[in-house]
């Protein structure tokens, strides 16, 4: 996970905080902590990354939308990012 984008580790914060979300689901959630809008050229590539590198898998909830969710894989290393920043930040 350390050689993801601050903006890459936000979208699996995201995904796993969330119930199978749609791309536009991530996109909402990510406009508003980011307040600013978040075209689809850089959404749905760094979505893709996420999907490549086994941390999320893409799912289809139908012809249209896609949804998004957590592997095993993307909630270790979650956890293991978690772990990290405790100990330089325990709030």
């Amino acid at each position: 996970m350390d050689d993801l984008t601050g903006f890459q580790r936000d979208l699996l914060y995201v995904i796993v905080g969330a119930d199978q979300p749609s791309g536009q689901d991530v996109k909402d959630e990510i406009e508003t902590y980011y307040s600013a809008e978040i075209n689809h050229g850089r959404l749905y590539p760094n979505l893709d990354t996420l999907v490549n590198r086994e941390l999320v898998e893409k799912g289809q909830l139908d012809r249209r939308t896609n949804y998004y969710e957590i592997t095993d894989h993307g909630r270790e290393q979650i956890e293991q990012r978690r772990k990290w920043e405790r100990q330089y930040v325990d709030v």
